[in-house]
Order: C-alpha cells, then sequence, then structure tokens
C-alpha cells in the first residue's frame, strides 16, 4: 500500500510545483510592467545610494578605541580577528591577525577565505595613527581623500564595511 501512496503523493506535488511555475510565467507575460516595476532606474539607485552616503557618522574613531582594537587584535590567534558578518560567499572588510601584526582584508565564506591585504599594520603606533583617524563614512569607501577605503565601485562601496558599531561589537564580545 505504501509503495502505492508515496509514488502518488509525490507526483501530487511536481504537479503542484508545475502548476504555480506555470501560472506565475503567464502572469508574468500578462503584466510585463510589474516586473519591471521592481527595478530602480539608475537616477533612483543613485539618490538612494548617496542618501545612504550622507547618512554615514563622520566622527573619528579616536585613539582609545584603536588602541583597544589593536589590543584585542594581538590576543587573537593568527587569521582571526573582526570579521563583518559570518556567512556564505563576500562578507565584507574584516581585520585579521596575522603572524606579522594585523592586515585588512576582504573576507569570504565567513571567514574562511580573506583576499590579498588592502593595508597591513606591523605596530601599534601604525594601527592606531591609521585607525584613530578613521570614521564610518571614510571606511565605507566613499572618502577619496582615504584611498586605503575608498572605491569607486557602487556594490563594494559601503557594502559589509568595517564601522564603529561593528568594531565595537567585536570588542564586546568575550
Amino acid at each position: 500500500m505504501a509503495a502505492t501512496i508515496i509514488p502518488l503523493i509525490a507526483l501530487a506535488i511536481i504537479v503542484f510545483v508545475l502548476w504555480v511555475a506555470i501560472r506565475a510565467t503567464i502572469q508574468a507575460r500578462r503584466n510585463p510592467q510589474a516586473v519591471e516595476s521592481t527595478t530602480r532606474s539608475e537616477e533612483d539607485r543613485r539618490r538612494v545610494s548617496e542618501s545612504l552616503r550622507d547618512a554615514l557618522d563622520k566622527r573619528p574613531l579616536g585613539a582609545p578605541l584603536a588602541e583597544r582594537i589593536w589590543r584585542k587584535l594581538m590576543a587573537e590567534e593568527p587569521n582571526h580577528g573582526v570579521i563583518y558578518d559570518f556567512h556564505r560567499d563576500f562578507c565584507g572588510q574584516g581585520l585579521i591577525r596575522t603572524e606579522a601584526g594585523v592586515m585588512l582584508a576582504d573576507v569570504q565564506d565567513g571567514g574562511v577565505y580573506f583576499g590579498a591585504p588592502i593595508a597591513e599594520w606591523a605596530t601599534e603606533a601604525e594601527f592606531v595613527a591609521f585607525f584613530a583617524r578613521q570614521s564610518d563614512f571614510s571606511m565605507s569607501g566613499w572618502d577619496a581623500g582615504e584611498p586605503v577605503f575608498f572605491t569607486d565601485d557602487d556594490w563594494y562601496r559601503n557594502n559589509q564595511r568595517l564601522t564603529r558599531a561593528v568594531l565595537e561589537g567585536y570588542l564586546s564580545r568575550l
């Protein structure tokens, strides 16, 4: 009896999925504007991007916060550190403890892979001098005056970048 019921249930599921897919395709053909209306125009994307840029905090992190970050990173095992988020694919930029100090790199797959170093610091003084002047705005990639973080790439700019909140969250972890 189970040998008859299970294949019938599987067939019913397949028919249902096909029916839903065909119905969605027919509706999309009847109303092509519905699909187009979900995408933003270039002007809309630019306006939203600039709005997000203008809301970024421009206050420098300051030396005390930069010092605390350096000291906590130095207590990490090599290849660990500040990672924006742990998930599949691109995880943003991270500060990773290395044998020689700390590197800023793109992080992939929750910290399993790192890109080539974007910048590296071997001493606390170098690191603190650099990060004390950084802000959410400069680390986002918008600030052309900060070449370490700056980018013209709309996708890469402000995409899972380091922020004051991310750095403070890292410091609050045990």
